[in-house]
């Protein structure tokens, strides 16, 4: 979150999905379930605008 951050992504689903593909290069487990997958992307998305406020505020 931290390089996405300073990289200036937006806390938005487009960088969810990029924290997940950055998750997968580096051989991290992700679901393959459609649904489980949406709401990992979900709560990424959810952590990654707590870490925004925080960083910002």
């Amino acid at each position: 979150m931290a390089e996405l951050y300073q990289e200036g992504w937006k806390p938005n689903e487009e960088a969810a999905e990029e924290i997940i593909k950055r998750l997968k290069d580096h051989k991290n487990y992700i679901p393959s379930s459609e649904s489980v997958y949406r709401e990992f992307l979900y709560v990424l998305l959810r952590e990654y605008r707590k870490y925004v406020k925080e960083q910002s505020g």
